[in-house]
């Protein structure tokens, strides 16, 4: 199987599907749905039609990005949990209206934080006008929001120029979260995606996707390199996880399957690697954070290592990543997006 990232996907980092940015509309004040985690829309208008804000409901993805925008500033950013679901009308108090159906609406629960410096529109009206899409638009040329848009999916240019106005809390939002919810966030997204990918067959997306968890075809064609954990000397694969090397999440279509790309370890080896805890020299020596707790240095083993056994060439490229990009680094989450000369990268 020949797996390729798609050139028409704008990405963030290798093979990373740049996650889709969305506005959201409050017709007066945003708090119900900031204080509750939600954002709620009517299934259908009242003339039985439906918006195209109605559709995009069905259409947020976990890991998607929210700004939240009321009496003109954007003064909260949110990050979808999770995928729509029917839900009655519950504005303010969280409970449905007398007489509401259990399907009359579509309720995305969406984590939302403050901003500590909120974004008045008027302020960057030019800038915003220019990177405004050209149907769908949530702000009107006046600067005023368009109430007839309560949610609009942004173009990138505009998802960079807004993330860019506010930074670096945007960043400091998704890292937040991504602590919150352990780093399952970002992946949940990335298999969203996946799955809503034209350019991949079925079969190619479960691979992709069962390779997140170390199995299928990644897992067979690791075992063909690594036959123990390099930490315990373990051999039984019952009690072996596979690992990727350059995290699941940062790795391209061809990365998520390279069997030169992981480690069997342990599965407390396999926490402290994908922790950034501890790594590997390019001759197999093991290497221990500084921010080990001695005490887990000492119960696991860590100053009684195994021989050392070289990598090889393939394997060594991505523990150069890991070393560099992860290994002693503390927090994280998802990288910026950033603008140059209108590109991303």
């Amino acid at each position: 199987m020949k797996i390729s990232s798609p050139s028409h996907i704008p990405t963030v980092s290798a093979g990373a599907p740049l996650l889709r940015h969305w506005w959201a509309n409050h017709a007066h004040s945003d708090r119900a749905q900031i204080d509750g985690s939600y954002l709620w829309l009517p299934k259908k208008s009242s003339n039985g039609t439906r918006s195209q804000s109605q559709l995009n409901m069905t259409r947020v993805v976990p890991g998607d990005i929210v700004f939240s925008c009321a009496a003109g500033r954007i003064a909260a950013l949110g990050i979808v949990l999770e995928r729509a679901r029917s839900a009655p009308v519950a504005p303010i108090s969280g409970h449905p209206l007398p007489g509401a159906a259990a399907d009359d609406g579509w309720l995305v629960p969406v984590q939302f934080l403050d901003l500590a410096q909120p974004l008045r529109l008027q302020d960057h009206l030019a800038e915003l006008k220019a990177a405004l899409p050209a149907r769908q638009a949530p702000l009107r040329a006046s600067g005023e929001a368009n109430q007839n848009v309560q949610l609009a999916e942004l173009p990138v240019a505009m998802a960079v120029l807004l993330r860019r106005l506010l930074q670096p809390q945007v960043e400091d939002c998704e890292a937040l979260i991504g602590t919150e919810t352990d780093g399952k966030l970002a992946q949940r997204a990335i298999e969203e995606q996946i799955w809503q990918r034209a350019d991949l067959g079925a079969r190619d997306r479960r691979q992709l996707i069962s390779a997140r968890v170390g199995q299928g075809v990644f897992r067979e064609r690791l075992e063909r390199a690594e036959a123990a954990c390099r930490v315990t000397g373990i051999m039984d694969r019952r009690y072996l996880q596979a690992t990727h090397i350059k995290p699941w999440k940062d790795a391209d279509d061809r990365e998520k399957l390279d069997g030169a790309n992981g480690l069997l370890l342990s599965p407390h080896m396999r926490l402290l690697f994908e922790r950034g805890h501890i790594s590997f020299a390019n001759d197999g020596a093991l290497l221990v954070s500084r921010h080990v707790n001695p005490y887990v240095r000492s119960a696991w083993g860590l100053e009684r290592t195994l021989a050392a056994r070289p990598f090889s060439s393939a394997q060594c490229s991505y523990l150069a990543y890991h070393r560099q990009r992860i290994f002693e680094k503390i927090g994280g989450g998802r990288r910026a997006l950033e603008a140059a000369d209108g590109a991303l990268f």
